[in-house]
């Protein structure tokens, strides 16, 4: 009787497994179908294990090689959670102090930099004008020596006041690649392969970018409309070139694989990265702004859902590569791609979802992007209304509101997508003066000048250290 039974469980676990497999090709084809991506890697964690890794497509169209498990995918941004473990992990050795002054660590700072804190850099609360500004708007090259971009980068002003307000840049994460090399007394990517490459068993993980030999790389595509100056009559897929300067790598510039980045996510959840469990915790929270309430940022990583259930946390990078940890549902989902603006932070939470239905209800993002494709966009305030009164907790987190926006508004052809999304950030977020930016942008893109000056004005009166909206306000006035 004991042997029917554990015949018939394994029949039955053996079922559900093949169909949530099913399940997420279902989510992944429908995806790639209406993003045109053409090669993806996915991988999913749940218990500590691997239990899912799959490839699709092509990783090198022009030479009509498929994705494998071995394909090494260009992961941008998502660098800069090793960078934030890197820190934490100098951090237990009593090298760095997370409250401590960047001054304490560099020195050769402008007068106004020197009190900021490490973690405001981790958060991009710091305000520091952005480095990117001083390399080559098209490639991302660096068209000059690092010490002359360090000069021209000090002198440029400060963005906002500390504390004030956020905003992503990569000064703070080429800082801090700074500081682990000043207390480790080793190259930042030395310090990464001992501490956390070989430590996990990472072997297809590099530091590089499209002038670098990797072997098994897959190329990055992108579809454009302008080419030469001239508006195609559709988009075109071409080959998409991306350069960071190796002194910039702390904020993008790694590839791995999806499994790579799973057996990743499983050492760091084991306690094989850190000494201490509070550690990992206190990477995982936000720390405070000046007015007291907590940023949008974890220490390095950049999504983060600190919601009633399902608390998830994650990055993306260069609208490429994304993932999701869900510490308290032991669960993991990474997603790399091969195409620029493919955004697959967008359906994480949807395959999360395909081994924890009950994930989707509470990502108030992913209930909008599923029902405003059947409803249209521009009933988003509607549904939100519509949705408080069933739901009080229904709340679309600020920084989410905008990031998707901001996607959206990269595609062409999503230009009013974008538009209603950041109208409903202004509706939700009055006295938000990043909301009124952002809105001020899109109006902008879209040829409405007036509408766009209006906006700029109300985000520079809630904060007046907008650099940014004075600059677009001048600008407007010429």
């Amino acid at each position: 009787m004991k042997f029917c039974f554990l015949l018939i469980f394994s029949v039955f676990s053996s079922y559900l497994s093949a169909q949530k497999e099913s399940d997420i090709d279902a989510i992944i084809k429908r995806e790639m179908s209406e993003r045109k991506i053409p090669g993806l890697q996915i991988a999913v964690v749940q218990n500590g294990k691997i239990i899912l890794k799959k490839s699709y497509g092509m990783a090198s169209i022009q030479n009509n090689i498929p994705v494998t498990d071995a394909t090494i995918f260009p992961i941008n941004s998502c660098t800069k959670v090793f960078t934030g473990v890197a820190v934490m992990q100098l951090v237990e050795e009593g090298k760095i102090e997370l409250s401590a002054p960047i001054s304490k660590y560099l020195t050769d700072l402008p007068e106004k930099w020197q009190a900021v804190t490490v973690e405001q850099m981790m958060t991009h609360i710091s305000g520091f004008p952005d480095i990117v500004r001083l390399f080559d708007p098209l490639t991302g090259a660096a068209l000059k020596p690092e010490k002359q971009i360090w000069e021209e980068l000090k002198a440029l002003p400060m963005d906002f006041k500390t504390g004030e307000q956020f905003r992503y840049n990569q000064t703070n994460y080429y800082l801090l690649g700074k500081i682990i090399e000043k207390v480790s007394g080793q190259p930042f990517d030395l310090f990464f392969k001992t501490k956390q490459f070989q430590t996990v068993g990472m072997k297809n993980t590099v530091f590089g970018d499209s002038r670098d030999l990797i072997p098994h790389f897959a190329p990055t595509y992108g579809y454009r409309s302008f080419i030469d100056g001239k508006k195609l009559n559709k988009e075109k897929l071409i080959n998409d070139y991306h350069v960071f300067p190796d002194y910039s790598r702390t904020g993008s510039g790694l590839n791995t694989t999806a499994e790579d980045m799973a057996k990743w996510i499983i050492s760091l959840q084991k306690q094989e990265l850190f000494k201490s469990k509070g550690t990992l915790t206190k990477m995982w929270s936000p720390i405070k702004m000046n007015d007291g309430n907590p940023t949008s940022w974890a220490l390095g990583w950049g999504i983060t859902k600190f919601r009633a259930k399902h608390k998830a946390l994650g990055m993306s990078g260069g609208g490429r590569s994304a993932f999701l940890v869900y510490p308290d549902d032991n669960l993991a989902v990474i997603v790399f791609t091969n195409l620029m603006g493919s955004t697959p932070e967008d359906f994480l939470e949807e395959l999360a979802g395909v081994y924890n239905p009950d994930i989707v209800k509470y990502d108030p993002i992913t209930y909008l992007r599923t029902n405003l494709k059947k409803q249209g966009f521009n009933k988003a305030i509607d549904v939100v209304n519509s949705e408080k009164k069933n739901n009080p907790d229904f709340n679309p987190g600020e920084s989410e509101l905008n990031d998707w926006a901001y996607r959206l508004m990269s595609r062409p052809n999503q230009l009013n997508d974008a538009y209603e999304i950041f109208k409903l950030y202004v509706y939700l977020y009055p006295e938000s003066s990043n909301a009124y930016d952002s809105y001020g942008e899109v109006l902008l893109k879209m040829g409405n000048k007036n509408e766009a000056r209006k906006m700029y004005e109300k985000s520079v009166k809630l904060n007046p250290d907008n650099e940014n909206g004075k600059t677009i306000l001048k600008q407007l006035s010429e």
